[in-house]
């Protein structure tokens, strides 16, 4: 429609005049296209609330089609009183999941695809914004007169409706046209200085002017402030910000203040702080110390070494059949024989050397018999992704130096299948995906494996093709690609049971495919996802499963991650080397965006820490969702702390224990092979946490050696931490007794 537009919601806080607020409607279930219109007499609809679902208000287990109407007068007055008087904005905070809304039985907006669309349906984003726009001349709007907005809500499962704290009408005002962004782009850090783009958008007609208010505060001083008059003409600008100091969990706030009518949007942001030290130049090995494969089947192991280059590896114990390239350290080949091979690992430069011990686990079970580490493409290009797109990961991953901790999934998910089979019925790739053998190819020349995505249903859930009927004949293409994992998401293979599945039903295709999958000839990682369905944690392993996703999807929100990361102690807790893996889904760290634009995770560093921490407490798959090619430093550091890593890649493979420490600390601990504890303590709260907590309040007696972790520090005390963990951040320990 001409006039409509979506907006980009950015972390800003608007003060708005002329609005008129929503708090209640009339709602009917089911769907009829006449609902919309303007004149429908609608006095025995039910009341509701706009606040909260409609389960909670007498509509228990209702999915499908809904329809809301919402009856406003408009006075004429204010848009006389409005400053900008051409735009009237229509907000709703959340919509559970898709919706269309007609103002006066026109289309106004609208969220998400509806299962009619030749495209498939879609999910609008649960905690997704709308905000629709209208012109203020538009033909349907009435002044002073009674309007009716309709909206049109289809919920694919779960909750459903209009939901959130404030629905609303309202004028533009200037502000309203300027967005404020401070995600486009990382910290750039400097010797002894962080600089720091803010990109603004004016999308008036004419230049807009305003003052910009820099503040960094640290702890709970003001350690610099500075006003900067901007102006801002129509377009793009992009403000500079240097010497922002290098403070641990310093935040800078930027406040732009617009001059017509002293309106302000702000953005805070926690300035990032590097906790792991340097790389020794000296050659350090990161395996795990014990790797999984089957027996008869392509053997992949690459080294995973830091250190000046160029480096040569040799490796004692190999078993027959396995051989290593000495230039690159990837061992390949195949074992026959099942068994525990014990090899030493060495690595060479021109500043000394390095040794390892790394069990090789040989079974007919042991495809893995640790959590997988690497990159999904979800989170950064959703159905966006493509080979090349891929293989920019893949070279970024080798020459960012992840790959040298240990990071080796290069895993597609949705969007690479093609739109028909074969004539005898063989999955193809799409035109994005020229040669998937030569990718596979491609990424074992390097060292990386090669993870791919389907679903047990007729199709995916990007409305792709599935492996319903076909499983055998993909399991045979994958293998003939060299596919390393494969993640198998339920998706439409629920729409094929009209009521809620049991857990036989849900358990029939993952048998199934995995039957295909061992007859493949292929060690491949088998990826269980239904979102913890029937406890999924406690039968994934009986299917077949080495890992299996125990949540629902992941957003770069700290509510999405504490929700889901602090809610795993009982899914973690059946995990270990030879049951398999629970996955609370991928990481949601540097550059992320589900699809071509893309921006900084909305995450702050201190949570960063967190994420990464618990997600290594629980022995989780450590799955990395960002564009790879755009790596800052502080995600490098964040992901390459081989001390952290090992937690994760334990060969315990357990989960922890939590302990509620007190209303906003929590502390996790996981048993780890060498008879230690990894010890993390969060902070949950608001504010900083200083406090110095006696190891005896956690359950450990006695004198211990006490390590941080992310500094890579011992601490003196052997019975007590001083903790300084900011809001939302973690104090990661390794603790043995002495």
């Amino acid at each position: 429609m001409k006039y409509l537009l979506l907006l980009s919601c950015f972390c800003f806080q608007l003060v708005h005049a002329q609005k008129i607020n929503f708090s209640s409607a009339v709602f009917q279930t089911g769907d009829n296209p006449q609902w919309r219109i303007e004149k429908l007499d609608d006095k025995s609809w039910k009341p509701i609330d706009l606040h909260d679902y409609w389960e909670k208000q007498g509509y228990d287990n209702y999915n499908g089609f809904a329809w809301y109407r919402i009856h406003f007068m408009l006075p004429s007055a204010a848009k006389n009183k409005a400053v900008i008087k051409d735009l009237l904005e229509v907000f709703f905070p959340g919509i559970d999941d898709v919706d269309i809304t007609y103002l006066n039985g026109v289309e106004i907006g609208r969220t998400g695809r509806m299962p009619e669309d030749p495209k498939g349906y879609k999910s609008g984003g649960r905690i997704k914004e709308r905000h629709y726009a209208i012109a203020s001349n538009h033909a349907a709007l009435h002044y002073d007169q009674d309007n009716v907005l309709a909206i049109r809500v289809f919920d694919g499962g779960g909750t459903g409706g209009v939901f959130g704290s404030q629905q609303f009408i309202r004028f533009w005002d200037p502000i309203d046209y300027i967005s404020m962004d401070a995600y486009a782009t990382s910290f750039d850090f400097k010797k002894n200085a962080v600089s720091k783009e803010i990109s603004f958008q004016n999308s008036y007609s004419g230049t807009l002017k305003g003052v910009l208010t820099t503040t960094v505060q640290w702890k709970d001083s003001v350690v610099k402030k500075y006003n900067q008059p901007i102006q801002l003409p129509i377009g793009k600008s992009v403000v500079l910000f240097n010497d922002l100091p290098k403070l641990d969990a310093a935040s800078v706030s930027f406040v732009f203040t617009e001059s017509i009518n002293q309106q302000s949007i702000a953005i805070t942001q926690e300035i990032p702080y590097i906790l792991t030290p340097t790389e020794k130049q000296t050659p350090q090995i990161h395996n795990a110390k014990a790797f999984g494969c089957k027996p008869n089947v392509p053997f992949l192991l690459a080294i995973a070494a830091t250190g000046v280059q160029p480096m040569q590896f040799e490796v004692a114990g190999l078993p027959k059949g396995l051989t290593v390239d000495v230039q690159t350290g990837i061992i390949t080949g195949a074992v026959a024989n099942a068994g525990t091979y014990a090899i030493k690992v060495t690595a060479n430069n021109r500043l000394g050397k390095s040794t390892q011990k790394i069990d090789l686990v040989i079974g007919k079970d042991n495809v893995i018999v640790t959590p997988p580490m690497g990159w999904n493409s979800w989170n950064c290009w959703g159905l966006a992704v493509s080979d090349a797109r891929v293989k920019s990961s893949a070279n970024a991953m080798i020459h960012s130096g992840l790959a040298n901790h240990g990071w080796n999934y290069m895993n597609i998910d949705d969007g690479w299948e093609a739109e028909k089979r074969t004539f005898d019925g063989s999955i193809l790739a799409n035109e994005k995906f020229p040669n998937m053998k030569e990718l596979g190819n491609y990424l074992h020349a390097n060292g990386l494996k090669f993870g791919i995505y389907s679903s047990p249903g007729p199709t995916t859930c990007g409305g792709f093709l599935g492996s319903y009927q076909e499983e055998a004949k993909d399991a045979n293409t994958y293998a003939s690609w060299g596919v390393d994992y494969l993640k198998y998401d339920l998706c439409s293979y629920r729409k094929l049971y009209p009521n809620q599945l049991n857990l036989q039903q849900l358990q029939a295709p993952y048998f199934k495919m995995n039957d295909a999958l061992k007859a493949s000839g292929r060690n491949i990682v088998y990826s269980l996802c239904e979102y913890g369905m029937e406890d999924v944690w406690k039968w994934g392993h009986e299917v077949g499963g080495n890992v299996w996703r125990t949540t629902g999807d992941i957003t770069d929100t700290w509510t999405s991650l504490k929700t889901i990361g602090f809610s795993q102690e009982i899914p973690a807790s059946y995990n270990s080397n030879n049951y398999g893996f629970g996955d609370p889904d991928m990481l949601i760290v540097g550059y992320v965006g589900w699809g071509d634009n893309l921006h900084l995770t909305k995450l702050t560093p201190s949570e960063q820490y967190t994420h990464i921490s618990l997600w290594s407490l629980l022995s989780a798959p450590l799955m990395l969702g960002c564009d790879l090619a755009r790596m800052d430093p502080f995600t490098y550091n964040l992901l390459s702390n081989d001390e952290v890593l090992a937690i994760d890649q334990d060969v315990l493979g357990k989960g922890p224990k939590k302990i509620d420490f007190s209303t906003d600390v929590q502390v996790w601990t996981k048993d780890l092979a060498d008879g230690s504890k990894a010890v993390g303590i969060f902070n949950l709260g608001n504010q900083l946490l200083e406090q110095n907590i006696q190891l005896k309040a956690i359950g450990l007696e006695g004198n211990y050696a006490i390590r941080d972790v992310w500094r890579q520090k011992n601490i003196l005390s052997t019975s007590a931490v001083k903790a300084s963990i900011p809001s939302h951040g973690v104090l990661l320990l390794n603790i043995k007794k002495k």
